[in-house]
């Protein structure tokens, strides 16, 4: 899918380095300023800036250029400004160290922000100290990778968001470290894009947060102590393969949120520490697959008003509990996944029990309505409760049943 932004990203390249000037800016060189040499700059030049502190306000980047910083320059926005704005196509932009971008609460201002371009390229820099990180905005075909952005946040008010992308269509991504912001990734109306590889962690609310988006993928990525890991919201045909979901705790965390989610696939992951593994709400036909649910509070809570999903060959290992649907009718499919709590036989060795699997427990649906009664999760009532059930089911969904459970953990 991305073929053509590396092609593009080499293409530019060919060009600075065949047809194009080279110019460099430092202290004691003949232009010591990085904007007089963006103005000096002709298309498909490449521009070094060498070590040293440039406090130039708001750098605009209106020419199809290469900036690229030698030793981690500073661009310094002394509090005051934005930083850099990207308002060409076929811009680079690699190894610069932006901080201290000023904070405004009418402007969603940004250590770089690429307004309106195509075929950008936002590479190994460090964003510090700013109210929103790398701003994308009507952009397309561009890569963002290998950027650190780092705040201080304490609440979902004192920060905008690290990497933020508004109606944008194919865009990747890659390989990022993002803490200390509101979210760590921020999609809203971003369609066709990739989010991989990258690094969120310690972020006030969310460390990826979708609203609005199709069509998009995100893969091989770690959440890890967020407000909750990532929320899924109002979007169709995502895909979430491989990552990595780890102690997003508190009263309202999850490792991953989904609402009004449809035709999606959530496969290969782990959600491990988490108060909930999974939330759904009113999202359906979601394939859950291949997917790893280990010490979590819950792992899987499955709200009314979501239909038609398949759960196929997951492992749940050593969770308060497995699973809570709150629905009494449900037309989802939960056959073939491994249960650490199942106690059944394989008379004839097939690897599949013998006896169906119960995953939903009393004491789940008793905790879910009255949250006090947690306290009583390791006492002997509970287990007698939950045998209860088990034999003969009133309180929790009949159809909530595992006819072929597994034997051994799902590879």
């Amino acid at each position: 899918m991305f073929r053509w932004i590396f092609v593009s990203t080499l293409s530019l390249a060919g060009q600075a380095g065949l047809l194009a000037n080279t110019l460099q800016v430092c202290k004691s060189c003949p232009v010591s300023s990085i904007r007089e040499a963006i103005q000096m700059a002709r298309p498909c030049d490449t521009i070094f800036v060498e070590k040293g502190i440039y406090a130039e306000g708001n750098i605009l980047i209106d020419k199809e250029l290469m900036l690229i910083g030698r030793d981690k320059p500073v661009l310094d926005g002394e509090g005051k400004t934005e930083i850099v704005t990207i308002a060409a196509n076929h811009v680079h932009f690699e190894g610069f160290v932006i901080k201290n971008v000023g904070i405004s609460y009418s402007q969603d201002r940004a250590g770089i922000r690429v307004k309106e371009v195509s075929d950008f390229y936002v590479k190994n820099n460090r964003v510090e100290n700013a109210f929103f990180g790398i701003y994308l905005q009507h952009a397309k075909n561009g890569t963002i990778e290998g950027n650190e952005v780092v705040g201080e946040a304490v609440n979902e008010t004192s920060s905008g968001n690290a990497i933020h992308l508004w109606y944008c269509d194919n865009v990747l991504i890659l390989n990022n470290i993002t803490h200390g912001h509101r979210d760590g990734i921020y999609l809203e109306f971003v369609n066709f894009s990739t989010i991989q590889g990258n690094h969120s962690e310690r972020n006030v609310r969310y460390g990826l947060h979708f609203m609005f988006s199709n069509d998009d993928i995100y893969r091989g990525n770690t959440f890890l102590d967020n407000g909750a890991g990532v929320a899924v919201m109002y979007s169709r045909r995502i895909g979430m393969f491989s990552n990595v979901f780890q102690k997003n705790w508190g009263p309202a965390a999850y490792g991953l949120l989904l609402k009004e989610i449809h035709d999606s696939k959530i496969e290969g992951n782990t959600f491990q520490e988490n108060t909930v593994g999974i939330f759904a709400e009113t999202s359906n036909r979601i394939v859950y697959t291949k997917n790893n649910f280990i010490q979590n509070g819950w792992a899987l809570k499955i709200s009314g008003g979501c239909q038609q999903n398949n759960l196929i060959a997951n492992n749940f290992l050593g969770n308060s509990f497995d699973l809570a649907v709150h629905s009494a009718g449900t037309d989802n499919l939960f056959d073939g996944n491994f249960w650490s709590d199942y106690a059944g036989y394989d008379l004839d060795h097939d690897g599949i029990g013998d006896v169906p699997h119960r995953p939903m427990k009393l004491f789940s649906y008793v905790v879910s309505n009255t949250p006090e009664s947690l306290v009583l999760l390791r006492s002997l009532f509970v287990d007698i409760l939950n045998l209860s059930e088990k034999v003969s089911p009133i309180f929790t969904p009949e159809n909530v049943v595992d006819n072929k459970p597994l034997l051994a953990e799902s590879n």
